[in-house]
């Protein structure tokens, strides 16, 4: 992984063997790990990938859920039981949270870790406050860390380690979705199919991208945007339908004076997601910011042409010879949040994507203007998998409990 694990700060040579450490220097052979594994969301996503492979490599486990975490659950059909098997207690020296600082649970006897990310410029000083009583706060992009050390936090005390991507599941071809269009035409047959996985969240920007996709297209162009929405809280529909509607009558324009626009909200297995990819040519963000953005990374595994923002942690894994960048500015993140809802971004700033510099960017995709120099696809492939992103986390894991073990 290039960036991100060049700028990870270590805390330690080695490992002191203690209760659950094996006896060679630097191994970390059983973890408690806490954070949610039952929902759609992205943490959900990433806690059971780390746990699939450090089960793989031979740490024993105990998983224990985050119910605090949120309501959103995966239908019973489309969970695994075997991660709620993993809740037998371990004999670990760490304690690995996956979650945000105040729903860390910290034990007296284990050296607390919480891996979390935050998408704005710097971290709220709650989260200052919390995470000062852990010893470790763990980041995936160098974004991340910026967030914290803007806030004041010691630089000492924040570690880099990358997330990763399923290589065996992405790596190989996939048979596209059948996937129709309102006229019951399969989207195959459009020559430009570009693809958004958002979360319906203000920071996704959602809105945005169909500004530029409706300002930048017309219905004579051979090109469909698809995009997969999450709806994780009441409400969220009404208010993105008021705000679509808002967007046309600003532009002077509507929808259907737009290439095509599918919105899909089909939850998907880990199986079936290959496929959802393999349906597009193009994946599209126009997000506010990004801890990580795991569709995105899947995409470019996946093999697509990615447009994104130059900004947050997205210049981690992307640049110019492999992905068209959107120009991007500042812009205070109350501007788009809903008035009255507390919020962890509040007094935060985004990173608002130029809307004319968005447009050209479809423009180019759709116009065929758009090939990169290199591929985003070998490069995802070639170190950005979990077995990667787990051997960093346990170095700097190892790390922490070396560092503990000395206090």
């Amino acid at each position: 992984m290039r960036g991100p694990g060049d700028g990870r700060g270590h805390m330690g040579s080695g490992v002191t063997p203690r209760r659950g450490q094996e006896g060679q220097r630097g191994v970390i052979s059983a973890l408690r790990v806490r954070g949610p594994f039952h929902g759609p969301t992205g943490y959900d996503h990433h806690v059971r990938e780390f746990v699939r492979e450090l089960h793989r490599v031979g740490v024993a486990v105990q998983l224990v859920d985050v119910p605090e975490w949120g309501l959103a659950r995966l239908p019973a059909h489309l969970q695994d039981p075997w991660f709620d098997s993993l809740g037998s207690p371990v004999d670990a020296l760490v304690d690995l949270h996956f979650c945000m600082p105040f729903q860390v649970r910290a034990r007296r006897d284990a050296v607390t870790v919480n891996y979390t990310m935050f998408e704005a410029t710097h971290v709220p000083p709650s989260w200052v406050t919390q995470n000062l009583t852990h010893d470790l706060v763990v980041v995936p992009t160098e974004s991340s860390r910026r967030a914290w050390a803007a806030a004041g936090f010691p630089s000492e005390r924040v570690a880099v380690s990358p997330l990763g991507v399923n290589a065996d599941l992405y790596g190989q071809p996939a048979s596209p979705l059948t996937i129709l269009d309102q006229q019951g035409r399969p989207i195959d047959r459009y020559r430009v199919r570009v693809l958004n996985v958002s979360e319906l969240s203000p920071r996704k920007n959602v809105l945005g991208l169909m500004r530029a996709w409706i300002a930048a297209t017309s219905p004579a162009d051979d090109a469909v945007l698809l995009v997969k929405l999450g709806r994780y809280q009441q409400g969220q529909d009404a208010a993105f339908e008021a705000g679509l509607r808002a967007v046309q009558i600003d532009l002077r324009k509507s929808l259907a004076h737009a290439a095509p626009v599918l919105f899909v909200s089909t939850l998907f297995t880990d199986a079936e997601m290959p496929r959802l990819y393999a349906s597009a040519t193009h994946y599209l963000s126009l997000s506010f910011g990004e801890g990580w953005d795991q569709a995105m990374v899947e995409a470019a595994a996946a093999g697509l042409r990615l447009v994104a923002p130059r900004h947050s942690a997205y210049e981690a894994y992307l640049d110019d010879t492999i992905a068209r960048l959107v120009a991007c500015h500042e812009a205070p993140a109350d501007r788009w949040l809903p008035p009255g809802v507390p919020s962890l971004f509040a007094g935060t700033y985004w990173w608002e994507p130029d809307h004319d510099d968005a447009c050209r960017a479809i423009r180019a995709a759709i116009d065929g203007h758009d090939r990169p120099a290199a591929s985003a696809r070998e490069r995802v492939l070639g170190g950005m998998s979990w077995a990667d992103a787990t051997r960093s986390l346990l170095d700097v894991l190892a790390a922490a409990a070396a560092d503990g073990s000395r206090r």
